[in-house]
């Protein structure tokens, strides 16, 4: 290989180290991309994710974030779970935790490796480098779409041919001028199973997502209250939520993770909605450390235990969401006020039945 070949070079050492999927781009980003993004922001429907407007121009174009760029090496690791993913949805007592936050942090596995292809391409070539995961103003699935990863399907998530809906993707930006890959055309077709599987609307059209509505927005980035009337639609999903991504047919050919760090821990499986009700802020802290899940804070995470327990028709879990209802948190508080509601129309329902 050596300099005759660098994107060759690159790609095996990528792949070495731990990568699935490898693809280059120029660093441009085709007007399609800006003007998508600019209806998402002027509908409103990112919600509290400021951060996606405050940095609106170096999201929506490369060289925007670093002039100096001339190629883009884009990454994907796959995370593809070992059976089904929504198992745990028909488990009342339980909840359901997105497959990508069951084990370790993947910013961490993702930009250390990175930072370790980033070494390599300076050192055989002597560029500059910018390495990214998804917490920079960085537009990384319309790159890796154009790195010839794959394609943004009906859900706006990139689909594998190879690994399905199921990769997190990482960006190396850099000053090497690199032939481009060719793009990936959309192979979704007419199907639509992502979108009508949404369990709370979420999609208004193909290709457009209303975060405001998504399971995963509202139990990860949204800080207050859960709108009510979205309340039931949740089931028992606690931290994001896989459905319009597990549907997907083109995960038939995605082989589960190589990656232990990747691999659903036990606990988090399905775990027992009345143990994560009981959790206060050192015992959360102790089982999410090195979690994805760390981050939305104890109170977030009860908030959302306590919307499945509420779903639940479990009226056992009643006194569970009772100790909560004087939570020094309001919103917790106002969470557990609501699923002992919900809970004790269960209860005077059955009443009811008996008696008829």
């Amino acid at each position: 290989m050596g300099a005759g070949d660098p994107k060759g070079a690159i790609r095996d050492k990528a792949l070495a180290l731990g990568f699935d999927a490898v693809g280059f781009a120029a660093a441009e980003l085709g007007p399609e991309a800006r003007t998508w993004l600019g209806a998402f922001l002027a509908a409103g429907q990112h919600g509290d994710m400021g951060w996606l407007s405050d940095r609106f121009e170096q999201r929506s174009h490369p060289k925007a974030l670093w002039a100096e760029a001339r190629s883009v090496i884009a990454l994907g690791m796959s995370y593809a779970p070992e059976g089904d993913p929504l198992a745990s949805l028909a488990m009342p007592g339980r909840g359901t935790i997105s497959v990508y936050a069951r084990n370790r942090d993947y910013h961490d596995l993702v930009k250390g490796r990175l930072k370790h292809l980033a070494q390599f391409v300076v050192s055989r070539y002597g560029p500059d480098v910018k390495v990214f995961v998804d917490t920079a103003p960085v537009m990384e699935k319309p790159l890796a779409a154009q790195a010839g990863l794959g394609w943004q399907g009906k859900h706006t998530n990139l689909v594998s041919r190879t690994h399905g809906s199921w990769l997190f993707l990482g960006e190396i930006y850099t000053t090497l001028e690199l032939p481009p890959d060719p793009p990936h055309a959309d192979r979704c077709g007419t199907c639509t199973r992502c979108l009508s599987v949404c369990p709370t609307g979420a999609f208004p059209a193909p290709y457009r997502l209303d975060a405001t509505r998504c399971i995963s927005y509202l139990t990860i980035e949204h800080q207050g209250p859960i709108p009510p009337d979205l309340r039931p639609l949740m089931g028992n999903r606690i931290y994001g939520c896989d459905d319009c991504l597990a549907v997907c047919p083109w995960n038939r050919f995605a082989k589960a993770t190589p990656h232990e760090k990747l691999r659903a821990r036990d606990d988090l499986t399905a775990p027992r909605l009345r143990e994560l009700a009981a959790l206060d802020d050192a015992a959360f802290r102790i089982m999410f450390a090195g979690s994805p899940i760390k981050r939305i804070g104890r109170d977030r995470f009860v908030r959302n235990v306590l919307m499945a327990i509420g779903n639940s028709a479990d009226p056992a879990l009643l006194p569970v969401a009772d100790a909560l209802a004087a939570d020094p948190n309001p919103v917790v508080a106002e969470a557990a006020h609501w699923a002992c509601g919900r809970l004790s129309q269960v209860n005077a329902d059955s009443v009811s039945a008996k008696n008829a």
